[in-house]
């Protein structure tokens, strides 16, 4: 007779050692306290049941929909269970467990039916005396299971008993298996040796070995379906993400800490905190949590959060230390719930782990063992309550690039609006009123010489330039250009087609744009030049000097008549793409500090610049006319509109807002890692985002899309953030969210710029490795890896038009290349 002590009252309420009552968050179910410890048994839950071993020999059963008082217990093992599982089909359960005697497989529907009528119910033995079995997992069909028993997997055939393969290669003991759901005959397994190893058990080959990943065992694995990812975890809290996408090759995609992690969410809850309540700790708030070295990955199992990221999968982490809701797409811990905040709940420290979510339901179920006792508890968790507990609140109106509402008349934009309504008469206009009108007849003492016996005008310190210009005025697009739409559904491009060199020395290039119609290229280079040069790459470079610092931006304006040009000593300059002077300059009087960024703005109305912690708005006016005595004096002038100050008074290291139609928000990068959005229709900051990176963000790319592509209203919310040895971050304005990282590019100690395409569909990115990399933005995993280059790629950018081809980029070193979607050959 069993001795097992249960208590199965009706669920409490568990209460929150730090935030007081949270009912809503964890109950707690059952709780078993079985004769003999089972502190390190691979435990079985789905939505439906729970399986655990009971004191030591012993299988019971734990139906979810039926009263707790109908358990069921099944016997057939002599020696202690080490191994649990469920089906993959609900319909027959089955469940498969293993002891070092023997594997068993059971039908709980059969098992039922033959409780009920009083017989014993019995399973069947699909191998004996295997050794000690640390893992099963069946396959999608049902029908075979692999057994993971020292340092092989044993593929066991459940209709005839028999072993269909051995999988033999790991150098120390099999932990975890996982069929891939899409391709049934690949089976990837975990071992002590650190490595996974992918097969096919069809064929009973091996197809891929990983290197040794870390220094600690792995403990667990999970294929996720939905981004053909495979996660690996570690004793010592690493997770290891893999792509499983054909052609890939099993590349490794992010590598988490898990520790760093949780103390990063925990430092931003603390400063999310909302004004007025307690002040912001500098210590995690969690209990127990300074002890804590590091969070082994008991389990993963798929969480159904699609009310947090439509775009992304998340998955639950089990740890001995409590339960991690974590994001595949942004590689970032939504959720965190330590058994230690709650007072109730039975277990403290978990030995094992098994989490599963409802069928059609909200809540996850969350199966443990002691690590130092001998209880078994099943927890009830709502991860919706979860996450609106310690999710950051959003305060402040919704933001979007897409205006609105109209420019109020108190906002800064008001005046450029306000100059544009009043604006002089043209030229023509001005002509057919001289028509009307009658002037008197003047006759001059003095005339203006024709010049015939004046010495002849030279300009000074002109540098060949290489500028052609043929009359026409710019236009932003040709109408054999504009009546050729972007292709939404190509390919990424993949072919180098043409290379030119931009510079003799040794200067790198620093920034890239194209002009609206994609038909030129300014760049900026660390010489402190500027060229200006055809799309296509044919030609000479036109040059545009005078600035005595490296050039770090360069912008075209809307109508494509201007360029310009921001460096790093203190100076911006307008240039006119008809000319190789410049038709404005603004000094060093005008900005304090040297100028990171600038840009023109609300369709070419202001100048966009950031100088120190000010971001400035100055209203300008071209004008390329010529005084024949007064040659060196422009005529062009600007005025300050307004300045911004960043929240700390922190130095601002990239600027960007859209220039292509109206919008009032300014996103600014600053040097404590943050990331600002200004409202300009307001005139003050309207959000703070805190810790966007490890480290400074170096450019902010926004999805501004091109005059050939139309885009959804949603996707012009979308941004990318960069930073050295951190990635790209995609962010959403709407939700001031991360929803995806890209990794997998090597960036560690130079500043490599990213670009959107036109389409929205990719993200392109400079490495240190010598090339490009195309990342889709549904995907975490590069899609192109583009060579052709002989030292890092620094800039890239897309063209808004592709002309030559149906989708282009440009990657620049010393170098200039263009790629367009052709495969190799």
């Amino acid at each position: 007779m069993t001795q097992t002590r249960w208590k199965m009252e009706e669920p409490q309420e568990i209460f929150s050692r730090n935030d007081g009552r949270a009912g809503d968050i964890v109950v707690e179910k059952f709780l078993v306290d079985s004769m003999k410890p089972a502190p390190h048994v691979q435990l079985a839950c789905s939505g439906r049941s729970c399986a655990f071993p009971l004191d030591g020999n012993e299988l019971c059963i734990w139906d979810t929909k039926d009263p707790p008082q109908q358990l069921m217990i099944l016997k057939g093992h002599c020696q202690p269970i080490t191994a649990v599982t469920f089906g993959s089909r609900e319909s027959p359960l089955l469940v498969c467990s293993a002891s070092l005697d023997c594997v068993m497989m059971w039908g709980l529907d059969e098992c039922r039916q033959e409780e009920l009528q009083g017989r014993l119910p019995r399973g069947t033995v699909l191998g004996a005396l295997l050794g000690r079995v640390l893992c099963l997992r069946l396959s999608p069909d049902d029908r075979v299971v692999a057994v993971c028993a020292g340092n092989r997997v044993l593929m066991l055939d459940l209709e005839s008993q028999s072993t269909l393969a051995e999988l033999d290669g790991h150098h120390g003991p099999v932990t975890a298996a996982e069929f891939c759901a899409w391709q049934t005959h690949i089976l990837i397994s975990a071992s002590e040796d650190r490595s996974f190893k992918v097969w096919d058990h069809h064929m009973g080959s091996l197809i891929h070995s990983s290197s040794v990943l870390t220094a600690s065992p792995l403990l667990s694995l999970l294929v996720d379906p939905r981004s053909q990812q495979l996660v690996a975890g570690c004793t010592d809290g690493q997770l290891w993400i893999f792509s499983l996408v054909e052609g890939h090759h099993y590349r490794c995609v992010m590598h988490v800490d898990l520790r760093k992690k949780r103390e990063s969410f925990s430092t931003r809850r603390a400063e999310s905190k909302p004004e007025g309540g307690q002040p912001p700790s500098t210590k995690a708030p969690e209990t127990g949590e300074e002890t804590e070295v590091a969070l082994p990955v008991l389990s993963l199992a798929a969480c159904d959060c699609g009310f947090l990221s439509e775009t992304g999968s998340c998955l639950w982490i089990g740890s001995s230390a409590g339960l991690l809701i974590f994001n595949l797409a942004s590689f970032e811990l939504e959720g965190v719930l330590h058994y230690k905040d709650f007072r109730s709940l039975s277990i403290q420290v978990a030995g094992s782990c098994a989490v599963a979510s409802r069928p059609g339901g909200r809540e996850a179920l969350c199966l443990l063992t002691s690590m130092f006792g001998n209880e078994t508890a099943l927890v009830e968790v709502d991860p919706a309550a979860l996450l609106r507990s310690q999710q950051r609140p959003r305060r402040g109106p919704d933001l979007s690039v897409l205006p609105s509402s109209c420019v109020s008349p108190t906002s800064p934009l008001y005046f450029g609006l306000k100059e544009k309504r009043t604006k002089p008469a043209t030229q023509k206009q001005a002509a057919a009123r001289s028509i009307v009108k009658d002037h008197p007849l003047v006759f001059h003492s003095k005339i203006r010489s024709s010049g015939y016996t004046a010495a002849p005008c030279a300009t000074m310190f002109s540098p060949k330039t290489n500028f052609k210009n043929d009359g026409k005025r710019a236009s932003k697009c040709k109408n054999n250009y504009r009546c050729k739409e972007y292709p939404l559904e190509s390919p990424p491009p993949s072919r180098l087609s043409k290379q030119l060199p931009v510079a003799r020395d040794q200067a790198a290039l620093l920034c890239i744009q194209h002009s609206g119609d994609g038909q030129r290229l300014a760049c900026g280079l660390a010489n402190h030049l500027s060229l200006v040069c055809n799309a296509d790459l044919t030609g000479t470079p036109a040059v545009l000097s005078g600035h005595d610092g490296a050039v770090g931006s360069v912008c075209w304006s809307h109508d494509g008549r201007w360029v310009l040009s921001a460096s790093q000593d203190g100076t911006l300059r307008v240039w006119s793409v008809r000319g190789p002077e410049p038709v404005l300059r603004l000094g060093k009087d005008t900005f304090p500090k040297p100028v990171q960024s600038a840009q023109f703005y609300y369709i070419d109305a202001f100048i966009l610049s950031s100088s120190g912690p000010e971001v400035q708005l100055l209203k300008h006016h071209i004008d390329t006319s010529k005084d024949d005595l007064r040659r060196y004096r422009q005529k062009s002038w600007f005025t300050r509109v307004c300045r911004l100050l960043t929240t700390d008074a922190v130095e601002i290291t990239s600027l960007s807002a859209v220039n292509d139609f109206h919008s009032y928000l300014v996103l600014a990068a600053g040097r404590n890692r943050t990331l600002e959005i200004f409202d300009l229709n307001v005139g003050c900051s309207a959000a703070v985002i805190t810790g966007a990176h490890s480290r400074p963000v170096h450019q902010i790319c926004q999805n501004k899309g091109s005059s050939f592509a139309t885009q959804q209203s949603q996707a012009y919310d979308l941004f990318a953030t960069t930073a050295t040895g951190d990635g790209i971050k995609l962010w959403d304005l709407r939700t001031l969210r991360c929803e995806r990282r890209f990794e997998g590019h090597p960036n560690r100690g130079y500043p490599c710029g990213i670009a959107f395409s036109p389409c929205g569909r990719f993200v392109a990115c400079g490495a240190e490795d010598r090339h490009a990399y195309v990342y889709e933005t549904s995907s975490s995993t590069f899609s192109r890896r583009l060579a052709g280059h002989s030292s890092a790629v620094t800039a890239v950018a897309f063209s808004p038009a592709a002309a030559q081809s149906p989708l282009s980029v440009f990657c620049w070193d010393l170098s200039a290349g263009l790629w367009s979607r052709t495969s190799y050959q």
